[in-house]
């Protein structure tokens, strides 16, 4: 029988041997041994209450002021180069990430402390966004800017898109070597700018948009959550922080309770964001069925021509241009009521006058 003596015991400053074989065959060698950083490295950086935490507190708050502030403006202004430069230098990911590693070594005070620095930073930056859209000058059409509407209907791509960044980060804040690719993972999980998408809209009074701008923010946290579980498992953190220092039965239950409460509300995020997806898909077969419903309604009006199909809200917009008049609109409605279950109400923009093609030049 072997002997045990102190000395063969794991020291709290010596870094455990918790990488066994098959959890390394298990992740494809993503997190090779001599390039994988140690439990005491991976918390330094991602738990921003240990270590030298007024410095960390101090950037933080900095940073993502400043990033809000830039997020803002390059939302308001159409500036896709700026809304890019705050999505480099915003630390929020710092404590989202921070909640994955929390859950799976069992501290549960590091989740609590990052909720709220997460839940802080979120508040923060959408007060920016209602503090600037209440200084911008009556008129101006901000919710129409490409930067608004290209974050607030996010679809099932989006998730996708989210859960692959967030594993992306997760593998390189594992490993020593991939430092490098961190901006590039920034700039790909954009958590800042939905944030002031959501401020910019409350504050035009546009509550409907803040809501799927929200949704895409919180789908990004929820990917970034569980990929960072995943990838902190499998890379065998669990069993380092089980080395380090005795585990209970009662952190067992609680991290097990916390996973199921992930699933939860990954549910959740997904179900709005599968239904966006499917209306999106439903609205562009249906676009070009109205399209063909209005020429063989202008079949018989001569130089008439559809111009644009769009969608906003339950209605559908025919802009139609025709030197003379168009024909009654509730035989197009009627045949539209056949096409679209949702019943729309057919609004036609009618521009007087016809295209003018420039006639070939001869010898």
């Amino acid at each position: 029988m072997a002997t045990i003596t102190p000395q063969s015991l794991p020291h709290r400053d010596e870094e455990p041997a918790v990488r066994p074989p098959e959890i390394r065959r298990r992740f494809w060698g993503l997190v090779p041994d001599n390039q994988r950083r140690s439990l005491a490295e991976l918390t330094d950086r991602l738990d921003l209450d240990s270590g030298d935490t007024r410095a960390k507190r101090s950037a933080f708050w900095a940073m993502l002021v400043l990033s809000g502030v830039i997020a803002v403006a390059g939302v308001i202004t159409d500036s896709t180069a700026t809304v890019i430069g705050a999505m480099i230098i915003a630390p929020l990911s710092t404590p989202i990430l921070g909640i994955g590693l929390g859950i799976v070594t069992g501290r549960g005070r590091q989740i609590g402390r990052s909720l709220v620095y997460v839940v802080s930073g979120v508040a923060l930056v959408v007060l920016i966004g209602v503090l600037a859209a209440l200084v911008l000058p009556d008129g101006s059409d901000v919710l129409s800017n490409p930067q608004v509407t290209g974050r607030t209907s996010p679809g099932l791509l989006d998730l996708v898109a989210a859960f692959a960044t967030g594993f992306a980060g997760s593998i390189a804040l594992s490993r020593r070597d991939l430092g490098d690719v961190l901006p590039g993972i920034a700039i790909a999980i954009s958590l800042v700018p939905p944030l002031g998408v959501v401020g910019v809209c409350l504050g035009e009074g546009a509550p409907a948009l803040a809501v799927g701008a929200l949704l895409l923010f919180t789908s990004n946290v929820v990917a970034l959550v569980i990929a960072s579980t995943v990838v902190f498992t499998v890379a065998g953190y669990p069993r380092e922080a089980v080395v380090v220092r005795a585990a209970t039965a009662e952190g067992t239950r609680r991290r097990r309770r916390t996973y199921v409460i992930i699933a939860l509300v990954a549910v959740v995020v997904a179900v709005p964001m599968v239904a966006n997806t499917v209306s999106v898909v439903l609205q562009s077969l249906w676009t070009v069925q109205v399209q063909g419903a209005a020429e063989r309604w202008l079949a018989d009006t001569p130089g008439a021509s559809v111009e644009d199909v769009t969608w906003q809200a339950d209605q559908v917009l025919v802009s139609v241009r025709s030197p003379a008049d168009l024909p009654d609109v509730d035989a197009l409605q009627d045949r539209v009521d056949e096409l679209v279950p949702l019943d729309p109400d057919v609004v036609v923009l009618h521009t007087v006058g016809e295209r003018v093609t420039e006639a070939p030049s001869g010898d």
